[in-house]
């Protein structure tokens, strides 16, 4: 068995351990002790994979294997990993361990929460191993179905709604993906499901591929915000608990953009060169519509949510350019969106488990009454709109420089006009934290509210950790990203 698998035993054992478990502290004490276990794992692949590279070893995919699951349909359960997805692993266990510390004080049904979520990041963790596109699309839905239950029962505000319409859109989005997987199954010859084979022999003709590229593309862009398809999104943010919003946006989001690069753009290529414009279209909309957005809403997480809009749709922007440094870009800006929006939520979180509302009109003075979140907020605010030393001024430049590499006309104007959402989210992110930190006290009551406390504290220092981290030395997460880029590019521009 690959190491590849602890990745989901690990979940797995949390399950079992959280159904044990029989009061809160044992509950708490699984959680952590798995999510930690998933960190230390994800960092040890990511030494492990460097390390591989460094010695020569110049295989697609590292720590491969597989073996049948249904044979008839060539169905095996296959995993490896590559530079995209050591990175992705990565970001999805920083993400389960802050979230467990962001859901310290939840109640009720604590228990049932936690497991829910442990299986939502299951399915997170089996798509990024996986390179079989069957048990792809099978722990894509794992990742999806808890979605429903964790907004409708742990959710706020509108959550019945709000859960109804993100499961029914993102299962729309499952109907086109399954019918593109099958599709790419049998008219490559019906031979093999696994990813790296189907495009070392893609014999797809360039007709089929143009039927194919839609159902794809769009079944994984719906979950990555695509417009017009993205208006799930801000209802499901702004109604979920704040760690399934943490998991949600920071890597649930992130699936879309890696299934569009890895299945749709790498295995019918030639759809992807002939169909590209159209989508670049849609999502040079997604980018603008959604900064737009942000800066007319009054709820705070309504704000990050339309950002998040935003700079995925700047993801999938990215890779439809399929310039190396665009692309390396794309999957940075994966990894910073991920970190600064999953800061956010939990700050917002945070603020509103205090303050008991998200309207921006009723906060104010919060840097005098709670320091150390609003400075928490402050610093996702200035990573949020690209301050250089931050992740987000390395991810979105990159994006930037490599769009510009295309010399005609069509690719460059996009380019310009995507990069007017910088100015526009530097406008509503320094109008919400000017309103909320520094005006006067909304409301007398406000003063007798308490700062962080240390769960809250682990949570928004790691991340913040992180985001800095990212933004100050890049390089090294670049090499392993570009590392991987550069085959699937080769596959697209043949």
């Amino acid at each position: 068995m690959s190491i590849l698998s602890l990745f989901v035993v690990i979940p797995v054992l949390i399950l079992l351990g959280l159904w044990i478990a029989r009061n809160l502290n044992q509950v708490r004490g699984v959680m952590v002790a798995g999510s930690s276990c998933l960190l230390a794992l994800s960092v040890w692949l990511t030494v492990a994979f460097i390390q591989a590279r460094q010695s020569g070893n110049t295989d697609p995919m590292l720590f491969t294997y597989s073996v049948a699951w249904f044979k008839p349909l060539n169905i095996a359960y296959a995993v490896g990993v590559d530079g995209i997805s050591v990175v992705m692993l990565l970001l999805s266990s920083i993400i389960v361990f802050t979230g467990t510390f962001a859901s310290w004080q939840l109640k009720p049904l604590t228990k049932e929460y936690f497991l829910w979520f442990t299986l939502l990041s299951t399915g997170v963790f089996g798509f990024f191993i996986c390179i079989d596109m069957f048990t792809m699309f099978m722990f894509y839905e794992v990742a999806l179905i808890p979605m429903y239950l964790l907004i409708g029962v742990w959710g706020s505000g509108n959550k019945e709604y709000a859960a109804m319409k993100l499961t029914l859109m993102l299962m729309g989005g499952s109907a086109l993906l399954i019918l593109g997987i099958l599709g790419i199954y049998f008219f490559n010859g019906a031979t093999t499901m696994n990813v790296m084979e189907i495009a070392a022999n893609n014999h797809i003709p360039a007709d089929i591929q143009n039927v194919f590229f839609p159902f794809i593309f769009i079944g994984f862009g719906v979950l990555g915000a695509l417009f017009p398809f993205h208006t799930w999104s801000p209802d499901g943010h702004a109604s979920a608990p704040t760690a399934v919003s943490m998991l949600h946006a920071g890597v649930l989001m992130k699936l879309g953009g890696y299934g569009c690069f890895r299945v749709a753009m790498f295995l019918l290529p030639s759809a992807a060169q002939e169909l590209s414009w159209i989508f670049l279209i849609l999502t040079t909309i997604s980018v603008v519509y959604g900064a737009f957005s942000a800066c007319v809403q009054t709820d705070l997480k309504y704000i990050n949510a339309y950002s998040s809009v935003s700079h995925c749709g700047l993801v999938l922007f990215a890779l439809l350019m399929m310039t190396k440094t665009a692309c390396t870009g794309a999957i940075l800006q994966m990894l910073s969106h991920g970190l600064m929006t999953a800061l956010f939520f939990a700050l917002i979180g945070m603020i509103y488990g205090r303050t008991h509302t998200r309207d921006v009109r009723k906060l104010g003075g919060l840097m005098k009454i709670m320091p150390f979140l609003s400075v928490g907020y402050v610093i996702a605010g200035l990573a949020n709109l690209g301050l250089p030393g931050f992740s987000g001024f390395v991810a979105e430049m990159t994006i930037f420089v490599g769009s510009f590499e295309n010399g005609d006309t069509f690719h460059r104007a996009a380019t310009i006009i995507a990069c007017t959402s910088i100015v526009i989210t530097a406008v509503y992110i320094l109008r919400v934290v000017g309103k909320i930190l520094y005006q006067k006290v909304a409301d007398p009551h406000y003063l007798e509210l308490t700062d962080a406390t240390w769960d809250e504290r682990v949570a928004v220092c790691c991340l913040i950790f992180c985001v800095a981290g990212l933004g100050l030395a890049p390089l090294w997460v670049s090499n392993v990203i570009g590392d991987a880029v550069g085959p699937i590019l080769n596959v697209i521009n043949f």
